[in-house]
């Protein structure tokens, strides 16, 4: 009997150790599901950083250049410098053509100023004019007043003279009847002779004064006339005076030409940016340097970037802020610290699966291909070690987020 639950013993032991195992497996295997789920990891990753194309706004032969390819440079490093002579000579052309416009802006202003002291003295003469017509006016109003008077006395002189001459004619017949006397007739005729004298005399004042009037008449007509003369010399000075609107006006083209030329003048020295370090250098000095075209690449040193690709079953798992290891494959051993920075939302769609999108109708394969594969999304790791020669643009890494677990908890 012994023997026999020996063998029992065994077996049922045997079945508890398979029974373990397989629980220990299950065990292991969903704590490192879920721990892949809850960190994921990633070797589909580059170390990124931002770089520019470098190219001289102005254009000319590099007369000095201060660089090699590979080099680290700093922030305020003088790269490379272009030959500045044409645009100092534009420059110093811009400036005198700009005084020469100020010198222009001074002379017309005294022409200015002269022409209208020419419109003040017009109006001068207008307003003597005007005194002018005023005093003519008032001589005509004059002499035809003395006009009124001396027809007056005419009229007066005239009725005198008939009245002597009447009573001449009365008292003669009564010379002869002795009803007068011979002094008295005498005294009669000596009366209309004096009377026919003063007619007369007032007939010649009165063509005296109707003769003054016509020149007083002509006279205020001449003064009407300067007058009118006057207000056309006013309006001839006036638009003889010109504005220096056309001249003032040309200050802030010319102030414009002085600046460009600066700043063409100032583009001729290349200046670093940021830190960063050269690559893709394949000039040297003497080489002609064109406007916009790139001559090398400067890549920006201050952050750099780990670009992660995690499946998109993986995202939720992700979000901005979390912690990351970051191990370039060239130091496998160097961990980097990390902080997700951002998510990518898109990608380049699959041709194999929605077709190519193109002009008029959408070109959709035929073909059906079983295997499916999660899409990848990249993710942007910001790497927070400070700048140094470790990292090189594009250089493979792996990337794992600790998404669930608190920083804390790492050491």
């Amino acid at each position: 009997m012994a023997p026999i639950e020996s063998e029992e013993n065994r077996r049922r032991i045997g079945r508890i150790i398979s029974v373990a195992s397989i629980l220990c497996a299950i065990i292991s295997g969903l704590l490192v599901l879920r721990t892949v789920s809850e960190n994921p990891r990633t070797d589909d990753a580059e170390v990124f950083a931002n770089f520019i194309g470098v190219a001289p706004v102005v254009s000319g032969p590099i007369v000095k250049l201060n660089i090699a390819d590979n080099q680290l440079v700093k922030q305020g490093d003088l790269l490379f410098d272009i030959d500045e002579r044409p645009y100092a000579y534009a420059l110093a052309q811009a400036k005198s053509q700009r005084a020469a416009l100020e010198g222009e802006i001074v002379d017309e202003s005294r022409t200015i100023a002269s022409l209208g002291s020419a419109v003040d003295v017009a109006k001068a003469n207008a307003k003597s004019a005007e005194a002018n017509v005023a005093r003519a006016a008032a001589a005509v109003d004059e002499a035809k007043a003395d006009v009124i008077n001396a027809r007056a006395a005419v009229d007066r002189a005239d009725a005198e003279s008939a009245y002597a001459t009447n009573n001449l004619h009365r008292i003669e017949p009564l010379l002869a009847k002795q009803f007068v006397t011979v002094d008295q007739v005498d005294q009669a005729k000596t009366l209309q002779t004096t009377r026919l004298q003063a007619s007369a005399q007032a007939r010649s004042q009165l063509a005296l004064s109707r003769a003054s009037l016509d020149s007083a008449q002509a006279q205020y007509k001449q003064a009407i006339a300067q007058l009118e003369q006057s207000h056309q010399q006013i309006q001839q000075a006036t638009h003889a005076v010109t504005t220096l609107e056309p001249l003032t006006a040309q200050r802030t083209g010319r102030t414009a030409a002085i600046d460009l030329a600066q700043y063409n003048l100032d583009n001729c020295k290349f200046i670093a940016p940021f830190d960063g370090r050269v690559t893709n250098l394949t000039i040297s000095e003497g080489a002609y340097a064109h406007t916009g075209q790139e001559i090398f690449t400067l890549i920006d040193t201050r952050v750099w970037w780990a670009v992660a690709n995690f499946r998109e079953t993986q995202l939720h798992h992700i979000h901005p802020g979390m912690t990351a290891d970051v191990y370039v494959l060239s130091r496998p051993n160097i961990r980097f610290k990390g902080v997700v920075d951002s998510i990518g939302f898109g990608v380049t769609p699959d041709a194999d699966v929605i077709g190519r999108l193109t002009q008029g109708l959408p070109d959709v394969q035929r073909t059906l291909n079983w295997v499916r594969l999660a899409s990848r999304f990249p993710v942007r790791v910001r790497i927070e070690a400070k700048p140094n020669d470790l990292f090189r643009l594009s250089e493979s890494a792996v990337v794992v987020i600790h998404g669930e677990s608190s920083p804390f908890e790492r050491k």
